[in-house]
């Protein structure tokens, strides 16, 4: 037997969690002599640690293909079966229960969608053991309604991606196994719609494209991204822009996802010249555009001050419910402290143009 896994090539960034889909896929080939078998007691075999409860309904969700085909858990594994199996990633940090408030847009039996605030955490990790979101989340619902694996409390509950803890916006949690294995499918096959806001030092130029970088874990700064040519190093990444708004120095740009890698759009609008505004680790939290004029450079340090986080926000999600099959898509408009910022900026503009 064959197996090909396809994890996250670096560890998580330290102390800064990053954007990220949190899915896995694994590629397992029956042997050539592989006699027939339940597909759900196959893997039971051959995946740590999880229940044949999950590898059921990751078959059923159409997480788990054969050949690249949906089958049924009694399928009966042939000779030299290709086997894809996507799951959330999983975590071991311990989690406990803490009554943290959150803004919950929407929610009914299978999942809930959450608009998170700039400044929260999503999930425990190094620096971070308590007060994020995930600690809100195990207060928010009855425990045993979250997806966690049989007798391990410290399985990360729900998430199939995450956002910076600078970032606000959109996230979507899961509250049962059938629900997680089928968005981590739709996470893992780019299905998803997500569109984020940035506000970002110039004017892009085309106002629209698409960056078609790689990105992987930068060589000297561990606490960061970088970006490659294709095919050399990092992952797949791409990001489609479109300008908004132009503010003179700065402008308000869409991005859309279709690839989620830790510090994505971050790392792309760095790379084509562009930093998100008063994004500290790539960049952007000095003067890159503008005069040399000590009023020009209060009125940005009084910017930096007023949004004390990168200028990021992750104002729509689409997917389809697992449960339904209804096609939901969810709008969060800016945090207050973000309309405030552009606000300033549009004062700005007016005030050179008269």
């Amino acid at each position: 037997m064959n197996v090909e896994d396809n994890n996250l090539e670096y560890p998580p960034i330290e102390d800064d969690e990053g954007e990220e889909d949190l899915v896995d896929q694994q590629i397992i080939t029956a042997d050539r002599g592989q006699g027939p078998v339940r597909l759900d007691k196959f893997l039971l075999d051959r995946l740590n640690q999880v229940s044949r409860n999950k590898i059921q309904n990751g078959i059923r969700s159409g997480a788990i293909l054969v050949n690249n085909k949906e089958v049924r858990p009694n399928y009966k594994v042939r000779p030299l079966d290709e086997i894809s199996v996507v799951t959330p990633r999983h975590e071991t940090v311990p989690l406990t229960a803490e009554p943290i408030p959150l803004d919950i847009i929407f929610e009914d039996e299978d999942l809930l969608v959450v608009n998170k605030q700039p400044g929260l955490v999503v999930h425990p990790g190094v620096g971070n053991r308590n007060g994020t979101l995930v600690n809100g989340l195990i207060h928010h619902l009855d425990q045993s309604k979250l997806p966690l694996l049989k007798g391990n409390p410290e399985d990360r509950p729900g998430l199939v991606h995450r956002i910076d803890k600078d970032t606000s916006g959109l996230l979507v949690i899961a509250k049962n196994d059938f629900t997680l294995s089928a968005l981590a499918r739709q996470f893992y096959h780019h299905s998803v719609k997500r569109t984020y806001q940035a506000l970002v030092w110039g004017q892009p130029d085309p106002e629209e494209g698409t960056i078609n970088l790689h990105i992987g874990r930068h060589p000297k700064n561990r606490l960061i991204q970088t970006t490659f040519p294709e095919g050399e190093q990092g992952r797949r990444a791409v990001t489609h822009f479109k300008v908004l708004e132009p503010l003179y120095y700065v402008s308000l740009v869409q991005c859309t996802l279709e690839t989620g890698r830790t510090h994505q759009i971050r790392a792309h609008m760095q790379a084509i010249g562009h930093p998100l505004f008063n994004d500290y680790r790539y960049g952007g939290d000095r003067i890159l555009k503008g005069t040399i004029f000590q009023k020009y450079r209060q009125f940005v340090e009084n910017c930096f001050k007023m949004y004390p986080h990168q200028a990021l926000h992750a104002n729509t999600l689409g997917f389809k419910h697992p449960g339904t099959g209804e096609e939901l898509l969810f709008e969060q408009e800016l945090p207050e402290g973000f309309q405030m910022l552009l606000e300033k900026w549009r004062n700005y503009v007016n005030t050179r143009q008269h």
